[in-house]
């Protein structure tokens, strides 16, 4: 690697964030320090007009690669740093020009345009007018093989002029854009092993959230398989936070009063108000001030309007759905894309297969939930199953 070589990271909404947007670039860099952590423990970080630069000490390619995972990044670039002259910006600007050039066929022409950005106003060209010189001084060799296209180019040559240090890229990586993990709070997600829940666990952190995982066993009745199943979908969403905490909890027992008092339309609807009371419970330790599901609206018997606010009357936190409005397909889509779907696909049975009634409640009603629940010790369940949870601190 090139000791000139470093990666630029441009924000995503943090410039909207006003008086407080240096604590978002404060949480975004320690996102960054963390996630190179493996890769780059010396890098050094620093604010620069608007920009993040990452020095990296190795692997600048493995850097730029990983910083794509980190939310608040809206795009990145591996730039070379360059004396803020004319003559060093255009040297270094059209040497990296003919490496770019590389990738292309020879036999055909190539459109491109130099894009300059000055935010040191005391260099003596404009931007256009560096864009020109840039151009102009093309060597021979170079220019039959090239074509100015200001609106559509193929290779868009960056050029930033800084005060002391300018930058010149050939190449813009796309980031995850919205904001930094851990700058909005903290939510608990239920996760379970489709494909759903881990979505809304990555759509809740791309919003600034860290997340906490709650995940829901029956064993006996199921084995230890889907367990490690959860481990490595916890492990695939370590990726994209600092640090990422994932709890199990029982839920057989709680499942086996259910089956023996409560009637069976009901069992799925009282199965997951438990599951928000144990997330409350969970939450209030992690100072978390919402709960987050993968429900989508008229998935399934028990995402129907009724038993969506049956199930929420047993929250004491906003309940959080990133995925309420999301068709199938689509929620598969961001699966594929954040790595998630092929783990989800595996055949493991979950805990909501246990004791799972012939006809659910399709519109369950509230005064024949509580009377379900009146048979119920809901509040030593609860505490019960909270007492004995099993907590993981995963690693992507």
């Amino acid at each position: 690697m090139s000791a000139l070589e470093v990666v630029l990271v441009r924000y995503g909404e943090l410039w909207l964030k006003g008086r407080n947007r240096i604590d978002f670039e404060r949480t975004l860099m320690r996102n960054v320090r963390r996630a190179l952590e493996s890769i780059d423990p010396a890098v050094e970080l620093e604010r620069e007009h608007g920009l993040l630069v990452v020095r990296p000490t190795q692997r600048v390619h493995d850097v730029a690669r990983r910083l794509q995972d980190v939310f608040g990044i809206a795009s990145l670039a591996i730039a070379e740093a360059v004396p803020s002259e004319r003559d060093a910006l255009t040297v270094a600007a059209l040497a990296l020009l003919r490496r770019a050039l590389d990738a292309y066929p020879r036999e055909r022409v190539v459109r491109f345009r130099v894009s300059t950005k000055r935010s040191d106003k005391r260099f003596p060209m404009k931007s256009p007018e560096l864009d020109r010189h840039v151009a102009e001084h093309m060597p021979s060799d170079l220019a039959g093989r090239v074509k100015v296209d200001l609106d559509e180019p193929e290779l868009d040559l960056g050029i930033h002029v800084r005060p002391r240090t300018s930058y010149v890229f050939a190449e813009r990586l796309s980031g995850a854009g919205g904001l930094p993990v851990g700058s909005v709070g903290c939510a608990v997600v239920l996760l379970s092993g489709g494909i759903d829940s881990p979505v809304a666990a990555w759509l809740t952190m791309k919003r600034g959230c860290e997340v906490v995982l709650l995940s829901f066993h029956s064993y006996p009745w199921v084995g230890e398989g889907f367990e490690r199943k959860i481990e490595r979908l916890g492990r695939a969403l370590a990726r994209f936070q600092p640090r990422t905490r994932l709890v199990f909890a029982p839920l057989a027992e709680i499942q086996q009063r259910v089956k023996d008092t409560a009637p069976p339309a009901y069992r799925t609807v009282l199965y997951r108000r438990m599951m928000q009371r144990i997330a409350n419970l969970l939450a209030e330790d992690e100072r978390a001030g919402a709960v987050v599901t993968g429900e989508s609206l008229g998935q399934v018997a028990s995402q129907t309007l009724e038993n969506l606010a049956r199930i929420e009357e047993a929250a004491e936190l906003p309940v959080l759905r990133p995925l309420i409005c999301f068709d199938k397909p689509e929620t598969i889509a961001l699966a594929r894309r954040i790595g998630t779907f092929q783990l989800s696909i595996e055949n493991e049975p979950d805990c909501c297969t246990v004791f799972q009634p012939e006809r659910p409640i399709i519109r369950g009603r509230r005064s024949e939930v509580l009377a379900a629940e009146a048979g119920l010790d809901v509040e030593g369940l609860v505490a019960a199953a909270y007492a004995a949870r099993r907590v993981l601190d995963l690693k992507a």
